[in-house]
């Protein structure tokens, strides 16, 4: 599968936003890339090999962020049960995606669901 260069590059920018964040490590399940602080999972990356199309899973409480997300071409709550719990895939190439800054917020929004506090109050003070 060839994947478009911008959503490629759209990819890595929210990729390495995440992995900015305080706490957040890379590591890779199941194969996929996953962006974790404190052992806990707080955005799904995908696969960057370009096998899978590319897109970002995170976790939205707000109920507003979770319908915006939702109205993303392509999105749809995450699959196996997490939907139920607020998660919501949102694919990054196709015609009208969010823009890197926007998937960028919904990573933070979902950080702050599962960071400890001490690492949200170091974030706020950055």
């Amino acid at each position: 599968m060839t994947v478009p260069r911008n959503a490629l590059k759209k990819w890595e920018k929210v990729r390495e936003f995440a992995l900015g964040l305080p706490g957040a490590v890379e590591e890779f399940p199941w194969g996929e890339s996953v962006a974790k602080v404190d052992t806990k999972v707080f955005v799904f990356l995908g696969m960057g090999d370009g096998s899978h199309p590319p897109g970002v899973t995170v976790k939205l409480r707000d109920d507003t962020s979770h319908a915006h997300a939702l109205t993303a071409p392509g999105a749809e709550p995450a699959g196996y049960g997490l939907g139920r719990s607020g998660w919501v895939r949102i694919p990054v190439r196709s015609e009208g995606a969010p823009m890197a800054e926007l998937l960028c917020d919904w990573v933070e929004e979902s950080y702050r669901v599962i960071a400890p506090k001490r690492l949200i109050a170091e974030m706020d003070a950055r």
